[in-house]
């Protein structure tokens, strides 16, 4: 089989990591030593892949620094905050080390699951430990105690450290909960509940995940961008890049040992059911009209939606107990036909900022804002021809015209803390701004560069633009952004981007067995290296903004330079492309127009001193456990916050939904879920002053541009080519 062949799957510039629920099932605790025939053979196909330089980009065989790397990765998924293993088991893993490599090409995995083990029965050790420190008298909060949080740079610690690392850490969690209100009652319940809740889910995880996790020890070890997906993972990554599946439409979460609805998706067969509302829980699932009903307590969150997901005109039924009951009442049984699922959350999306002019009477400049979660396309339904597939550059097209019939003069499309998606999603999207012309220059693994352009004549939107980026915004973003960076078709505002320069495949492992079931699963692989149009890559160094925000977390903490083992920066040729301006020349009027509006704007001015303040404190690894100065700190916040709310009621400005609140010392999972999912929508409706600043900006050079000719021939010499900033 040729790499052409087995390489068929689209070209994704994917996001920075994929997620892997780790919420297990409290059953089987055992865990098998001896892999399965479809582990090592899923392990021997992945070491060929990437170390055959037909298919990856930087092929890593076998060396002399591999297994030590595998094994530090390996510990640091496991155990990266160093609060279970100690230092003597670290110690006991050795005899493992050297032979790490050999046994990810032979398929040996026993080494793995060992530390696998070793690992769970670590986590039920130190939980028990935990539970049994809430019946101690070590809860007073006086002198100078800390808890050390962040471990990821200390040494493995011995075991009579640990014991008084999760003393400090159980003594944290009860402070937070006093300091919140709570009565110790409850604080220990609650304490006690949560420990155990830890307990469990890691004593339910399976060797399905152990293997994944080896493996991906394993392939981090090539680059930081490669990962074994397994069939399921896979399954949930497809369905992410979709933006659809199959089943009832309900957003579920794990509360205790019980599944619960957090949200109803709008559309969907359980909200149009009008049976089912936030908060209550699942407790049974059967199949059909006559399948047999299983009990789903304690089931791990994945296995749940297996169960509920399925074919479209397929029928679930669900014993549900109401939220308002206690979990021992009788449960209701209902029935529902699954139906295909638009997961419009994660679409794009669209607002209309008004800008007033400086001038009195003037009419404000309306900048239309797209906010990008991600380069989103459903690969399944475009290779089927399927005309309703999801599509990231469809749904922001379909906006732009609508800003066309809405007297829309301008448009920012927020790209922050999008990781990626589509590579064709990138250039197509690009090509709603542009005329034809290269969007990104790949260059493969043998070093031969393809020109991967928008061939489509025309453009979606030719007014004056500008792209919103943070350190967040990485790979299709990059791509994006960049070309419109070398176009000089619209600003670039925000932080410096993340710096992932490279590009994966998706690659079905059960293509090589040619296998028809789903048994090996996917690997996602760096192929290639993408350039911009003007030949430099955003490799390590990102996409610096024209107009640029303070920093919230820079190069040495967040993004592709913070990888050891990631592509250096470099820069290849460019290709030929319009200019359709050149912005040096504004830039200076527009960075003094933006300086003296933000010292003006309380939104912004809270913003950096928030950024200041978390970046004066993200080198501090520990925490005081001292009352009296956390209540301070603590009174201190609660006045800034208050403070800040009675600003903006004087000033007459949107009041911040959660400028309110106080810590409660919950976790995830801890709180009334209908609350919980309202408190999270209302953060979606929190001030925005980077998003507006942006509108802002947008608004400063269309004026500038409109009011100043001779400025206007230096900045965009072609008035007519798509680009036209004036009205």
């Amino acid at each position: 089989m040729t790499a052409r062949r087995l390489l068929y799957a689209p070209l994704v510039a994917l996001a920075l990591a994929l997620p892997i629920a780790l919420i297990a099932r409290a059953e089987g605790d055992a865990l098998p030593s001896a892999p399965s025939t479809e582990q090592v053979t899923t392990s021997k196909l992945v070491y060929g892949l990437l170390s055959d330089s037909r298919y990856a980009y930087r092929p890593r065989p076998l060396d002399a620094s591999m297994p030590q790397e595998i094994f530090d990765h390996y510990l640091k998924s496991l155990d990266g905050s160093k609060l279970f293993f100690s230092a003597q088991d670290v110690a006991s893993f050795e005899p493992y080390k050297s032979a790490l490599g050999q046994d990810v090409r032979n398929g040996n995995l026993e080494p793995a699951y060992a530390v696998f083990a070793l690992y769970k029965q670590r986590v039920a050790e130190r939980m028990a430990h935990a539970r049994g420190l809430l019946e101690q008298n070590i809860f007073t909060f006086t002198g100078d105690d800390r808890w050390e949080y962040d471990r990821k740079d200390a040494p493995w610690a011995d075991q009579a450290t640990l014991d008084r690392l999760w003393r400090q850490s159980v003594r944290n969690d009860w402070l937070r909960l006093k300091m919140a209100g709570r009565q110790p009652d409850e604080i220990r319940r609650t304490l006690d509940r949560r420990y155990l809740n830890l307990a469990n889910s890691v004593a339910a995880l399976n060797q399905e995940d152990a293997f994944q996790t080896f493996l991906n020890a394993y392939t981090s070890t090539v680059d930081p961008h490669t990962d074994y997906m397994n069939p399921r993972t896979a399954r949930l990554f497809n369905q992410s890049m979709s933006l659809s599946l199959e089943g009832i439409g309900a957003q579920l979460q794990k509360q205790d040992d019980v599944v619960v609805i957090r949200e109803l998706i709008a559309g969907g067969p359980a909200i149009l059911s009008g049976k089912f509302k936030v908060g209550d829980r699942i407790v049974g699932v059967g199949q059909g009209t006559s399948g047999p009903m299983e009990d789903v307590v304690g089931w791990r969150i994945d296995d749940v939606v297996d169960k509920i997901k399925g074919a479209k005109g397929t029928q679930v039924r669900l014993d549900v107990v109401p939220a308002e009951a206690t979990l021992d009442s009788a449960p209701v049984r209902i029935v529902l036909t699954r139906a295909r699922i638009r997961l419009e959350e994660q679409a794009a999306k669209s607002e209309i900022i008004e800008i007033p002019s400086p001038t009195q009477g003037a009419r404000a400049t309306r900048v239309g804002v797209i906010k990008l979660p991600a380069f989103y396309q459903d690969f399944e339904g475009r290779r089927t021809r399927n005309g309703e597939y999801a599509s990231a550059t469809r749904d922001v097209a379909r906006i732009l015209e609508q800003y066309k019939g809405e007297g829309v003069d301008g448009v920012v499309l927020d790209l922050r803390n999008n990781g990626g998606g589509s590579l064709n999603e990138a250039i197509e999207l690009t090509g709603l701004f542009i005329d034809r012309g290269p969007v990104v220059q790949v260059r493969q693994s043998g070093g031969r560069i393809s020109v991967e352009s928008d061939r489509n004549a025309g453009v979606a939107w030719d007014g004056p633009l500008a792209v919103l980026t943070n350190r967040g915004s990485a790979s299709a973003s990059e791509i994006v952004a960049g070309a419109i960076q070398d176009y000089g078709r619209g600003l670039v505002i925000g932080e410096t981007t993340f710096g992932k320069g490279t590009v994966q495949n998706i690659v079905p492992l059960d293509r090589w067995p040619a296998n028809e079931g789903d048994r090996f699963g996917h690997v996602k692989l760096t192929v290639a290296q993408f350039f911009r149009p003007g030949g430099s890559s955003t490799q390590n160094k990102g996409v610096v903004p024209d107009i640029a925000f303070p920093v919230t977390v820079d190069a040495t903490e967040y993004g592709e330079s913070t990888y050891d083992n990631a592509l250096p920066w470099r820069q290849i040729a460019g290709v030929p492309h319009d200019t359709y301006g050149n912005f040096t020349r504004l830039l200076p009027k527009l960075d003094t127009l933006h300086q003296a509006r933000v010292a003006q704007d309380p939104e912004f001015r809270w913003w950096k001193e928030d950024v200041s303040e978390f970046r004066a404190e993200r080198d501090k690894t520990w925490i005081s456990l001292n009352e009296a100065e956390r209540r301070a700190e603590r009174d201190r916040q609660d006045a800034r916050r208050k403070d800040r709310q009675e600003e903006r009621r004087r000033m007459g400005i949107a009041l911040d939904p959660l400028g309110d609140e106080t810590d409660d010392g919950l976790q995830a999972g801890e709180r009334n879920v209908a609350q919980d999912a309202a408190r999270q929508k209302a953060a979606e409706k929190r001030p925005d002053p980077l998003l507006r600043e942006s509108a802002a900006i947008l608004s400063d050079a269309m004026r500038l541009l409109d009011n100043d000719r001779q400025l206007s021939a230096q900045v965009l010499p072609v008035s007519t080519a798509p680009g036209r900033w004036t009205q």
